[in-house]
Parts: structure tokens; C-alpha cells; sequence
């Protein structure tokens, strides 16, 4: 597999080049040189294999004769230990609930992919240091897929007061080969710290940095897979009509989304949704790439102004000559969330902030004869204080959370400021 950086195309590398190295020159993103596409004939046979076995066959068609396909079985069979089942919520839409692995969130299928694939093509005695920011997800996926990796220091940065208390317990409380640190200020400061390091060359070569957030390819390849086991798990006259809508914060789900109708899935269209951080749609409405200050919202996870992925959904858009404007995008407001979230309870579904924007957008743009399919990307316990004040009951916790719930957190505390970070980093 050859991938290229999209800010310097005669830039190109291996799969595994990528997964170690995160981000090419000038911070450019890696993207596949090639784009693989299943026929239709492929794509019903491997609808009716299990998770494991098609996600195996659909990383193949990207990385190629790099892994051998008993390896990358085996990986992928540790990465995706738990499933993304599709729960009912009305006639015509469902949530494909990604929140049923050890950190309650879609990131685990990422972090745990990246994990494997990263012990895969990294030698024994080469010593690695993951470096990420978090808006609250990421981290603690990341951390886990890590914890006692031998070799491996995870690093991860998250805007101070900024993520939820569950959220922060989830991965502040391992300790061992994770630290994490809370930074004063937004998680574009948070991501800019990450940016600076990587530019930073005598750094990089001192700790072996690398990042796991969803700009390293291996995390966004692995995302792809579950959007097909969602649409193995729909009958065919859903197939047919499927609309999907992604809550989108860096834009790597949609992204992965995107790859997956590249590759031939039937998703007739895509919805973007985005809270008050709504550089995209604004965009998509007028042409013109202004992004504001980052706010704080409900939906904290999405509180990304400056969207990291967003030019690899341009390249898709251009490479397979799609239509940007086919690309429906809205933002959501606090207020609508709460309404949508209680809407969402009085109809049988509990959901969290991040789900409840997909879905308010997916209602609001469903047409008739169409089956709608939004993204559950975390469980509505790791945002517990807000859901049981919006709808007024008290959530269980979940054993994930619970066993975590009381420890006290381990975390560094750090203004946003590189001189600092690299202290600490070379320490």
C-alpha cells in the first residue's frame, strides 16, 4: 500500500511508514494512492460474513500484500472484541451504537486497530511515544488500547475543565505508561501543541513520536469497517434507500464513511453534523473557509473549529469526482440538542449530545421512502451529569465507569506552551 501526504504529493510511503510516522511534511496528511472499489457482487457476498472476517478482507484491499492476511486477521480479531450493533429507534431510522467497547465510545475500534498495528510493524527494542490531543474520547480509547504496552509512552493533552468528570476518569486514572495533562485552553490549543512537536525534528527522532489521533491512517482505516457491518445488519430495502448522518467534531468519521461508499457500500447520501463549531457547513453554504474561535458546547468531543480531517474529505470529493455541495451539513445548537434529547427519551431512546445533533439533522433532512442511520459514538453514561439534568432521571453507570468513578486522577497541569511540553516530553 502507497500512500501519499497530501501537502506534498511526491511524498509517498508504505502503510507501515504511515501508521509509525502520523503525519508527513509540512504536517500533511496521509491518503491512499490507491482507491480500491469492491463489485457489487463482492460487496453482497461480504455483507453476509461476520465482522471480523469482512473488516479483515476490507484493510486488505488497502494495505495490501504489507501484512499477511492470517496477521492481520489475527490483529483484527484483538481490535474488534465487542460489536456495533444497530438499535431500532422509529420506523425508519436506527442508531448504530459504536459505544459497546472498553471505553464506551467509537474511538476504541480506532485506538485498538492502531495499537495492533503499531506493535505490528514497530521492532522490538524501538522506543515509541504517542502523542494526541483529546476533546474527550480519543484519550481514554487510546490510552486503553496502549496501557501496558511494553516500549510505548502514551502522551495525551485535553483542554482543562473541558471534558466531561466521567470522561476524564476514564483515562487520568491508569497512570504507568500513560500521563496525561490538562491544558489550559481549547483542544485547538491542545491540537496545536501536537503540531508544534511533530514539526519539531530533533524531538521526533529523541522519543520516536507518533500520533494516534484520527489523522493517522491506521485509525481512520479502521473506521471504515463499521459502517459495513451496519448495513449488514439492515434488510435490503433499507440497503437501498440508506441516509447516514455522522455527529462530526474532526470530520474522521465522515471521512471513514466516505472511503466506505468508495469502496462500493450503498449509501445513497451523507449528513455532516456539527454543533456551534460549524466551520464546515458554512463553508459548503458560501465557499468560504472561515473558521471562528472554538466555543464550548454540550457536545464537547465536537468542539473542533478547525477541522483536521477536512481535506481528505476535499481529495475523496475530488479523486472519485463527487460533488462537494451533494454533502449535506448543518450545526445544532445547545438548546435543539436538549429538545432532541428528550424527544429521543419520550420515544424509548436514551442518547447523549453528540448522537442527539446526528439525529435531529437526520430527521430534519429524510425524505420520504429513505432509512436513516445515525451514529452512537459514545455511551450516554460518560456524559451523565448533562443527560440526567436534560432529561431528568438518573443514568446507571456502567461497570467501565463505575470502576473508575472514585480514583483520583494522575494528571499533569500545563499552560499552552511548547517550551514546556518539550521539557516534559524529552524528560
Amino acid at each position: 500500500m502507497k500512500l501519499y501526504n497530501l501537502k506534498d504529493h511526491n511524498e509517498q510511503v508504505s502503510f507501515a511508514q504511515a501508521v509509525k510516522q502520523g503525519l508527513g511534511s509540512q504536517q500533511g496528511l496521509f491518503f491512499p494512492l490507491e482507491l480500491p472499489e469492491f463489485e457489487l457482487t463482492d460487496i453482497d457476498a461480504m455483507l453476509e460474513m461476520d465482522f471480523v472476517s469482512r473488516s479483515s478482507k476490507i484493510l486488505s484491499a488497502y494495505i495490501g500484500d504489507e501484512i499477511a492476511a492470517h496477521q492481520l486477521a489475527e490483529r483484527v480479531k484483538n481490535a474488534f472484541a465487542f460489536p456495533a450493533p444497530v438499535a431500532k429507534v422509529s420506523d425508519d431510522v436506527a442508531c448504530l451504537e459504536l459505544f459497546h467497547g472498553p471505553t464506551l465510545a467509537f474511538k476504541d475500534f480506532g485506538g485498538r486497530f492502531m495499537a495492533q498495528m503499531l506493535s505490528y510493524v514497530s521492532g522490538a527494542d524501538e522506543q515509541i511515544t504517542i502523542l494526541t490531543a483529546t476533546s474527550g474520547d480519543t484519550g481514554a480509547a487510546v490510552a486503553h488500547a496502549f496501557y501496558g504496552m511494553e516500549n510505548v509512552r502514551v502522551v495525551i493533552l485535553y483542554p482543562q475543565g473541558k471534558i466531561s468528570p466521567l470522561q476524564e476518569k476514564l483515562f487520568c486514572t491508569l497512570g504507568g505508561n500513560i500521563e496525561t495533562i490538562a491544558v489550559e485552553g481549547d483542544f485547538d490549543a491542545c491540537q496545536a501543541l501536537v503540531k508544534q512537536a511533530f514539526d519539531d525534528e530533533e524531538l521526533k527522532k529523541a522519543i520516536g513520536l507518533n500520533s494516534a489521533n484520527s489523522i493517522n491512517i491506521s485509525r481512520l482505516l479502521a473506521q471504515i469497517c463499521y459502517y459495513f457491518e451496519a448495513v449488514a445488519q439492515l434488510p435490503q430495502e433499507q440497503r437501498n434507500q440508506l441516509v447516514v448522518s455522522v455527529p462530526s467534531g474532526n470530520f474522521g468519521d465522515l471521512t471513514a464513511g466516505l472511503l466506505a461508499k468508495s469502496l462500493g457500500l450503498p449509501i445513497k447520501r451523507f449528513i455532516a453534523a456539527t454543533n456551534a463549531n460549524d466551520t464546515v457547513p458554512r463553508f459548503l453554504g458560501n465557499g468560504e473557509w472561515l473558521p471562528n474561535a472554538t466555543v464550548a458546547t454540550l457536545s464537547n468531543a465536537m468542539d473542533v473549529s478547525q477541522p483536521n480531517n477536512w481535506p481528505r474529505v476535499e481529495e475523496l470529493f475530488r479523486r472519485k469526482t463527487w460533488r462537494l455541495t451533494d454533502l449535506v451539513s448543518g450545526a445544532v445548537s445547545d438548546e435543539t440538542t436538549k429538545a432532541t434529547m428528550r424527544e429521543l427519551a419520550e420515544i424509548g431512546y436514551i442518547s447523549e449530545p453528540h448522537a442527539a445533533i446526528a439525529y435531529r439533522m437526520l430527521r430534519d433532512n429524510l425524505q420520504e421512502g429513505e432509512f436513516g442511520l445515525f451514529l452512537g459514538t459514545a455511551h450516554p453514561a460518560k456524559f451523565k451529569e448533562s443527560v440526567d439534568e436534560i432529561l431528568g432521571q438518573e443514568l446507571p453507570l456502567p461497570k467501565e465507569l463505575a470502576e473508575r468513578a472514585e480514583l483520583p486522577l494522575l494528571s499533569h497541569n500545563m499552560t499552552a506552551d511548547f517550551a514546556e511540553l518539550r521539557k516534559f516530553l524529552l524528560k
